[in-house]
This record gives C-alpha cells, structure tokens and sequence, in this order.
C-alpha cells in the first residue's frame, strides 16, 4: 500500500473500549427498566454509536424512556468512562507497532475520533500516544458524527496530504464508507464489539480480520 499520511479513529481500531457501551446498557435496564443484563435491539445499539455521544444520549433517552433526560444518561457515563478508559482500557494488539512503524517512515498521522475530547486526552496520556499525531480531532467538536465526511475533510486539511494517498483506519463501516465516497482508501479493522463485519470487510480496501493486527500491512509499498 502507497501511503503518505494516515487518519485513524481510536475507540475499536487503536484501542479496546467498545465493551463499555454494555456497562452503559447493563446501567440503564438495572437502574431504569429493572432489567438485569439489559441490551438493545442490535439496529439500536449501532445507531447510537454512530453518533456525537450527547447526541447519543438524547437518542436514547428518547426511544428508550431512561432516565429524566439524556443529559442524566450522559453525566453518568462520563462520571465513570475516565476511571475505565485509565484503569481497563488497553490499546489494541499490534497498534503501538504499527504507529511506530508509521513514525519511523515520517508518515503523518491525525487521530479523528467520534469519542470526547476528554476521554481522548485520557487514553493519549495512560498510553503515551500524543507523540504519533500531527493533530487530535473529535467528532463532539465538530458537530458531526462519521455519516458526515466533516471530520475526515478536516483532519486532510491538517495532513496536507494527498486525499487518495491518505489512509483512513476505522472499526466502522459506517465511517469507512463516508471516507470511501470522498475518495479516500480505507482500513477495516475488526473489533468484537463492532457491527456488520461482514460489511466492513466489504468496504475495506484492506481489511484486519479477526486475529489480525495492523502490522499485516508492513512493509508498505514503495
């Protein structure tokens, strides 16, 4: 693969935190349904991950009845997402190589995550990632989640890469083919926790399966 820079997202491609949506789910079904291992209709689950996490919760104060308003749901994730992204969260297997591997070729990097800012800065000081990106960008900034191409046209502006030689490393289809139809390549990469693998893999113009990491794609071609 030809590459002169590279945007990748956080939350499923470089680390693994995907799994605190359930604790998030098992919270809301104990504490408002009375529903012990409380999950959502598959379809459900992935709209809301898709989006601005205030956004999010509104959404499922919305159609879910939890909680006095979704400004309720989304204090208390973000009351216990910091100890959990410090204390649980590892990166991905393969994903320090990889940067490094990226750095050591002088290949500029964005991180573009649809995570907070605040829960970004975490994971970037507990695993010393600040080092590898050019710059940081939240979709909670911008205003926009990945079904709209705004994050991706920022982080090229900060690149000041060539759009079809810049990279884009992603969990989700959904982002994956926002980038894809703005003519950029893409990397699926498979995390348990994410949605329609099969998808993703087809939207992928390389894709990191299951049991895979991204030094798969090391070397890169000349």
């Amino acid at each position: 693969m030809k590459i002169k820079g590279a945007i990748f997202d956080m939350d499923g491609t470089l680390i693994n935190s995907l799994w605190c949506w359930d604790e998030l789910w098992e919270w809301g079904g104990r504490t408002y349904l009375g529903i012990e291992g409380f999950r959502p209709a598959p379809e459900f689950d992935k709209a809301v991950r898709t989006m601005v996490l205030a956004d999010a919760m509104d959404y499922i104060h919305e159609k879910c009845g939890i909680a006095g308003s979704g400004k309720e749901i989304l204090d208390h994730f973000n009351a216990i997402l910091p100890e959990l992204y410090w204390t649980k969260i590892p990166m991905k297997e393969g994903a320090r190589e990889f940067l490094d591997y990226c750095l050591e070729q002088n290949i500029p990097m964005v991180l573009a995550s649809a995570t907070e800012s605040k829960l970004i800065e975490i994971a970037l000081e507990k695993h010393g990632m600040r080092k590898y990106f050019k710059s940081v960008l939240s979709c909670a900034v911008i205003g926009k989640g990945k079904e709209h191409p705004d994050i991706f046209e920022a982080a090229l502006r900060e690149l000041g890469t060539p759009r079809e030689e810049t990279w884009v490393f992603e969990d989700s289809y959904v982002a994956l083919e926002t980038a894809a139809a703005i003519g950029m390549p893409t990397v699926g990469v498979f995390d348990r926790y994410a949605f329609e693998h099969e998808r993703l893999e087809k939207s992928a113009m390389h894709y990191i399966g299951d049991g895979e990491t991204l030094m798969k794609l090391v070397p890169f071609e000349k």
